[in-house]
Formats: structure tokens, C-alpha cells, sequence
């Protein structure tokens, strides 16, 4: 016995053992890779999605924000991750997103967009604070002093110290002493840090400060607790034209700094001051995915209760603009999630179904359609087989020998064999079977007819040969 294929019949058909293995096989590797392709999709539809952020400077309120949702969504196994990259900046980080490097950025509303930038969240507004430090008899080299300043115009000829490095804050106040027709060029600007606004103070260095931040901001709040040390009150330069500016300028808003924003006693300041506001926003790159930009929005406001408690900054993310004339334009994914429209799974992909469905249908047309042109050869062998039946029905009619009639009758067995066959691969249908199994009969009842008949015609007796003769 060999290991090769098994075969019966003249046409060398496959035995219906090795083509129901053969099916069992296909349909088991076929259930297999169903199996492994949910599997995957299944994988990469939980897999965590890694999103660069940047943010700075180092040390800033914005960077403690976003450290704070990176241990959130990590802590809760969100969807999606943040992955910070510290800048220098907002500027620096606004360039970082232009130029494709992060997924998301932390910018100021009022320095240039990048064109590629939607808004996700307002992270924080931030608000103008000027005022004038309180001021003694004599300055500390035995002059007279200045003249009050009690309002905008006059910092006329004055010295303005500007609290952060940032160049956004010096144009911030340009557009201010703009606004109220002080020529720029005649203010003298110094930038530095929190820490040297004592020292500017007690040096008398400057006439007046600015700081931008958010309303309860500790940068601000400590720099005027520095210029209020020796005594005295702080006095707060309203913003009256803050409404002008936000017309002109429509990345600031009027806004209004409440009594005692700043403690002390008295109250610091000791009633409403008008002033202008700008935001911080979260930016995503034009093209980042929809559903991914939805769901970053939806983890962002759903952590924001939760570390409310251990970061109080948090409280100040508001959802962005989403009308079609906004600064800067939402994404749509966020748009989709503040406008109640977010895209359930079945929305999303419906159309991906749908054509799968049709690609699938299309496939078993297909496949239908080649299994019956591959089957076209047992057809054909079936065919010329039915013809040897009817062919063999007239020889045995015609037989004189038995045993030609049993060979016959074993090539009858065998093209029933190959039939049968050929009716389980699906080569012949149902009425074809019906018509051979007609043929067949006939068939039967001929050889039977003969064999009858020629088992009552007596044998033909032997002749004998001639005798030779004598000589």
C-alpha cells in the first residue's frame, strides 16, 4: 500500500475520505485566522494611544497641570496617554506643532497660531495685572517724588517692569499704552523674574509692573506681596478700554479682577478692576485622528473632577470654542464630543461593514463561480460516462457471453462509483443523478433479460471430427 492519494474510478476523482479532510483543514485554518484577525483588531482597538505634548517652561503652571493628567490617565488605564516634551515656552511649543514634532501643544491665545492648530481645551485664562507700588516722600536718594500714577496714560516717560521673560508680555503692554495713545517707544521696559521684584521695588528701579496669569495666580500674588512689604497699598491700574482692545484684537477678552483677588488687609485690590483676559489652550495637530482627539477630550474633562482635590489648576479647563468664527478653530473631534455628536462605533464604521458585506458576497459569487468552472472537467467525464451506460445497454441486448455481460456489469459498478462521486463535489445536480440512476436500471434489466435468455438456449453440441482413412 503507498502514502500516495487516494483515487477511485477510471478518472483518478479523489475519494470523498480526502476531500472531507481536505474541507476540515481549510475550515479549521479558515476559523484560525478569523480568530487571530478579531484578536488583533481587538488588540490594536485597547491598545493605548501614546500622544506627544508639548509644554514649558520648566517648572511653569502649565507643565504641573499636564504632569497631573499624565499620572491620571496613566493611573486609570485611559485610552489615550500623554508623553510631555518640555519646552522653553509657549512660543517654542506652539513651533514644535507647526513643524509636525508633537501631536499637542500648550500655547498662549495671543501669540501666532500655528496654521495646522485646533483647539482641544481652554487649559486657562489668564488676566492683566498692573499696578503701582506704594511709594514714600522722598526716593532713597533723597529726591522728591514722581508724580502719582493713577492711571494708564501716565506711564507716560514712566519705567514699567514686566514680570517673565516672555517678549508676549512686553507686546502686551505695547497694545495697552497703544490703546490709550502713549507712545511705546517713550516707556521704559525691564522684564525679570519674581524673585528680583523686591529688589527692583526697594532700588526704585521701576514706576510700575505688569504680570499675566491666571486670577489667582502665585507669580503674581507674590510679586505684589514683595512690593507691599514695606507698608502701604499697591495701587491697580485699571484696563477701562478692555472692550476696544478685545474688538481690535479678538484673541483677548474684557475681563474683571474681583475684589480681593489678592488678600491682605486692606483688600488687594479693594474693589473690581476692569482688565483683559487671554487663554492658554490645548492644540492638536489639523490631522490627528477624530476618534482620537474625541476621546482625549472625554478623558480630559472626566479626570478633571478627580484631581481637582490634589491640583485646584485643574478646575480652570473649559471646553474650546467650537462656533465657526472662534480664534482658533476646534477640532473636529472635540467638537464632536462638547456638541453631543460623537461617532458611536457603529457610526464610525458602518460604511466599512457595509462594503466588507458586499466584498464578502462578491468573494462567494466568485468563488462559486470558479468551483464551477474547475468542476467542469467531472461534468464532461460524467457525460461521456452516461453514454458508455446507453451505449452498454445496446451491446448487452446483443450479447452472447456471460461473461461480457458481468465485465460490462463491473464498468456499470464503477461509473456508478464515479457518479456518486461526482454528486458529492457538486460536479452534477440532483435531476442529473435521477436521469443516470433511470439509465441504470435499464441497464440492470438488459443484462438480466439476457443472461435469462441465454440461459434457456441449450448449449450447441460438440462436433466430431472425421475420422481418417485406412490406407
Amino acid at each position: 500500500m503507498t502514502d500516495g492519494p487516494e483515487v477511485i474510478g477510471p478518472i483518478g476523482l479523489p475519494s470523498p475520505r480526502s476531500i472531507r479532510r481536505k474541507v476540515t483543514l481549510i475550515t479549521l485554518a479558515g476559523t484560525l485566522a478569523i480568530v487571530a484577525a478579531v484578536a488583533g483588531a481587538y488588540y490594536f482597538a485597547m491598545k493605548p494611544v501614546p500622544l506627544r505634548i508639548a509644554v514649558g517652561p520648566q517648572n511653569s503652571d502649565d507643565v504641573k497641570v499636564v504632569q497631573a493628567l499624565v499620572q491620571a490617565f496613566s493611573r486609570d488605564h485611559r485610552s489615550v496617554r500623554l508623553r510631555p516634551q518640555i519646552t522653553d515656552g509657549a512660543t517654542a511649543s506652539a513651533q514644535a506643532l507647526a513643524d509636525g514634532k508633537v501631536d499637542l501643544a500648550v500655547i498662549r491665545g495671543d501669540l501666532t497660531i500655528p496654521k495646522n492648530a485646533r483647539a482641544v481645551a481652554t487649559l486657562r485664562k489668564n488676566v492683566v495685572v498692573m499696578w503701582v507700588p506704594p511709594t514714600k516722600g522722598r526716593t532713597a536718594r533723597g529726591k522728591k517724588a514722581a508724580a502719582k500714577i493713577t492711571k494708564i496714560p501716565d506711564l507716560a516717560g514712566k519705567r514699567v517692569g514686566v514680570i517673565g521673560k516672555t517678549q508676549a508680555n512686553v507686546n502686551l503692554l505695547n497694545i495697552i499704552l497703544r490703546q490709550y495713545g502713549v507712545d511705546p517707544a517713550k516707556v521704559a521696559v525691564t522684564q525679570f523674574s519674581t524673585n528680583d521684584v523686591a529688589e527692583a521695588v526697594k532700588d526704585q528701579k521701576v514706576d510700575a509692573f505688569l504680570a499675566a496669569g491666571p486670577v489667582n495666580s502665585k507669580i503674581t500674588a507674590d510679586a505684589l506681596q514683595a512690593t507691599a512689604r514695606d507698608g502701604g497699598t499697591p495701587t491697580f491700574l485699571a484696563i477701562d478700554s478692555a472692550d476696544a482692545i478685545a474688538q481690535n484684537y479678538p484673541v483677548y477678552e474684557a475681563s474683571e479682577i474681583p475684589a480681593g483677588t489678592f488678600g491682605g488687609a486692606p483688600a488687594r485690590p479693594d474693589d473690581d478692576v476692569k482688565t483683559i483676559s487671554f487663554a492658554h489652550h490645548i492644540v492638536a495637530r489639523q490631522g490627528l485622528s477624530e476618534v482620537t482627539v474625541a476621546a482625549l477630550t472625554r478623558q480630559l474633562f472626566a479626570i478633571r473632577q478627580q484631581i481637582i482635590n490634589d491640583f485646584p489648576l485643574a478646575a480652570k479647563i473649559e471646553t474650546p470654542d467650537t462656533d465657526k468664527d472662534a480664534v482658533i478653530p476646534a477640532h473636529p473631534g472635540a467638537a464632536a464630543y462638547v456638541d453631543g455628536e460623537e461617532k458611536t462605533f457603529l457610526d464610525r464604521y458602518s460604511d466599512y461593514i457595509w462594503w466588507s458585506l458586499m466584498g464578502l458576497s462578491a468573494m462567494g459569487s466568485a468563488g462559486a463561480w470558479f468551483a464551477s468552472y474547475f468542476r467542469r472537467d467531472e461534468r464532461n467525464v460524467n457525460v461521456s460516462q452516461r453514454d458508455r451506460l446507453l451505449d452498454m445497454i445496446a451491446l448487452a441486448r446483443k450479447s452472447d457471453s456471460l461473461p461480457e455481460l458481468d465485465s460490462m456489469q463491473e464498468e456499470a459498478d464503477g461509473i456508478l462509483r464515479d457518479t456518486l462521486t461526482c454528486y458529492e463535489h457538486g460536479a452534477i445536480q440532483e435531476g442529473t443523478l435521477t436521469a443516470f440512476n433511470i439509465a441504470l436500471e435499464q441497464f440492470h434489466n438488459a443484462v438480466a433479460d439476457r443472461k435469462a435468455l441465454l440461459g434457456m438456449i441449450p448449449p450447441e453440441p460438440a462436433r466430431q471430427m472425421p475420422r481418417p482413412l485406412a490406407v
